[in-house]
């Protein structure tokens, strides 16, 4: 829980609680699109529900990606892409904006939660980034989590994208840096409680084809992900090495502090500037101070979903805003 949040009792009604997931952006197939919007509009219920019973948007963050890397529609988790090698190794990190602690895991392997070890990083150690061997120690000491057979998480569908991926380079010999790499993809979530506190999480398998050890933007503070009470909760997807390079969610945040701009109005600024600069794309979801949310892509797609109070919006294409109505869950007796 958030040492310095107001209790869910003080402060009722000051903002609406609401939960905004990204499954990634990227290339969607139209024969995934049920799929994807299945999967984000189911994380982004787990992480309401969690949110209402709690109170604490960290739990409302983590679930909603759980729910996200369990699913082996997205590329987190169960349904990771393979590095060069064959091999899985997974990123993600998780900020609480109360306070502004944070934990960061790479190269996580053979576990199905990244991001729930990049919050027990947070709350168990003295560091905020682990990676690799030193990582994995700890999800083995903790019986949290099951450490799955080695290869557990290498997929067919991930095999057979690796398999192309590597087939269209030997076809085009492209150097656009788009090909250079697989697709990329990440999922994320952020949200606000009924008093301002917010807090974000990211986790992805990273780029099919990747160099073994590489590590994208998203287990990166200002990179891909940040959340601070101040401004803004965010967590980006898209190209990792462009994100880093153009510093994404730094910038964002900066726009909401000094130039007053809503979450839509910085997202839409920054990633526009981005892909233009470099012809590149990414995608953002973000929860500002005032509880105003930003969505926007300049990618071809990303699936995305929110829900506040009874209402479930969702979409994958520009400009698709689709609602459906749900039971709330009870809030718990104080």
């Amino acid at each position: 829980m958030q040492a310095q949040a107001a209790t869910h009792s003080e402060c009722i009604g000051q903002f609406e609680p609401t939960v905004l997931v990204h499954g990634g952006a990227g290339d969607i197939a139209d024969s995934g699109i049920p799929l994807k919007k299945l999967g984000v509009k189911r994380a982004a219920r787990r992480g309401y529900e969690a949110l209402i019973k709690s109170g604490s948007v960290l739990d409302a963050v983590e679930g909603a990606v759980n729910s996200l890397e369990e699913d082996v529609n997205f590329n987190a988790g169960n349904g990771s892409v393979l590095t060069w090698d064959g091999d899985v190794e997974m990123d993600a990190s998780i900020m609480n904006g109360a306070t502004l602690e944070a934990g960061c895991v790479s190269l996580a392997r053979d576990i199905i939660n990244p991001i729930s070890l990049a919050r027990r990083i947070m709350e168990t150690t003295r560091h905020r980034y682990i990676a690799g061997e030193g990582a994995m120690n700890i999800a083995m000491e903790s019986e949290n989590f099951k450490i799955l057979q080695k290869g557990a998480l290498v997929t067919e569908a991930a095999q057979k994208s690796l398999e192309n991926y590597k087939a269209s380079l030997n076809r085009t010999r492209s150097k656009r840096e788009s090909q250079i790499y697989g697709s990329p993809g990440t999922v994320g979530a952020v949200a606000i409680d009924a008093c301002g506190n917010v807090a974000a999480a990211t986790s992805t398998g990273g780029i099919t084809g990747k160099l073994s050890g590489r590590i994208g933007d998203s287990p990166i503070l200002g990179g891909g992900t940040y959340a601070d009470n101040e401004t803004a909760a965010v967590s980006a997807t898209g190209h990792g090495e462009t994100i880093m390079r153009y510093n994404v969610v730094s910038r964002m945040l900066a726009l909401v502090q000094h130039a007053n701009h809503t979450a839509q109005e910085a997202a839409e600024r920054v990633l526009n500037e981005m892909t233009q600069r470099f012809d590149e794309t990414a995608g953002i979801i973000a929860i500002d101070h005032r509880g105003r949310l930003g969505i926007h892509f300049t990618s071809k797609r990303m699936s995305w979903a929110y829900q506040r109070g009874e209402e479930l919006h969702f979409g994958v294409d520009a400009g698709e805003d689709q609602l459906e109505i749900v039971g709330e869950p009870r809030v718990p007796p104080l």
